[in-house]
């Protein structure tokens, strides 16, 4: 069953699993999200939930987004609206308040957000392009991108890298595994790095991904280079005899 919520990036830390190891992790505060609309297939032709995040004041919402929310009749006005397509909408009403409790451990979810902005830069930093020589007369033009444009077509081709605007743009991180939920603090503690600033604006949904799920010994890898192959326990019986 899919499920999604609203949250916001609080920073990076790390947590001790049950075998000791550390895991660095990414925390959200998750919600509390209310359901603004919902979609129905006989209706719009598709099913989707409209979630609202953070509460705001009247006065700083436009007329349209205001009589939007109250015409779903909601108590508090919401900052953050984000329509999310789940396979089963059936059992959401408007007016229902999601929470982080929504996932739990060992959940599979992606994660959206606006990454960071770096400004106008160049080759060098964009796309880690190479500097040119600094010695033997190679001229005050080390970070430069040089020549694009050959003789014969007289002009430069498509997706070329160049100077522009770095970052701030939407980046989705795939497949990333829940570790642990707070629901008394509204925390969700993801596996690795997610897009954006502290304090930014994520989305948190269940990933598109397929993870196949471990049955028995068919989950043990023939490869000797792989994890699952050097601890099989038939194996390391054999070389004990």
């Amino acid at each position: 069953m899919e499920k999604a919520i609203i949250g916001k990036k609080i920073g990076m830390t790390q947590i001790f699993d049950e075998a000791g190891h550390v895991v660095p992790v990414t925390l959200i505060q998750a919600g509390p999200c209310t359901v603004v609309q919902k979609k129905t297939t006989e209706k719009d032709g598709y099913e989707s939930v409209q979630l609202g995040y953070e509460t705001v004041p009247e006065r700083k919402l436009t007329k349209p987004e205001l009589g939007h929310q109250k015409k779903a009749g909601l108590s508090e006005l919401k900052k953050v609206l984000k329509e999310f397509r789940l396979n089963d909408c059936s059992k959401y009403n408007v007016g229902d308040e999601l929470k982080a409790d929504v996932f739990a451990a060992g959940d599979y979810v992606d994660v959206t957000g606006i990454s960071k902005g770096h400004g106008y830069q160049g080759v060098v930093k964009r796309y880690g392009a190479g500097r040119t020589p600094t010695t033997h007369g190679g001229g005050p033009v080390h970070r430069h991108a040089g020549s694009m444009g050959p003789i014969d077509p007289a002009r430069i081709f498509k997706g070329k890298i160049g100077a522009g605007q770095m970052g701030d743009e939407q980046v989705t991180v795939l497949n990333l595994d829940v570790v642990k939920v707070d629901a008394e603090l509204g925390l969700i503690a993801v596996r690795g790095a997610i897009p954006g600033p502290k304090g930014g604006v994520v989305f948190v949904k269940t990933t598109t991904k397929k993870n196949a799920v471990a049955q028995g010994a068919t989950a043990i890898s023939k490869n000797p280079q792989k994890a699952s192959a050097r601890v099989n326990p038939q194996k390391a019986s054999a070389r004990n005899k």
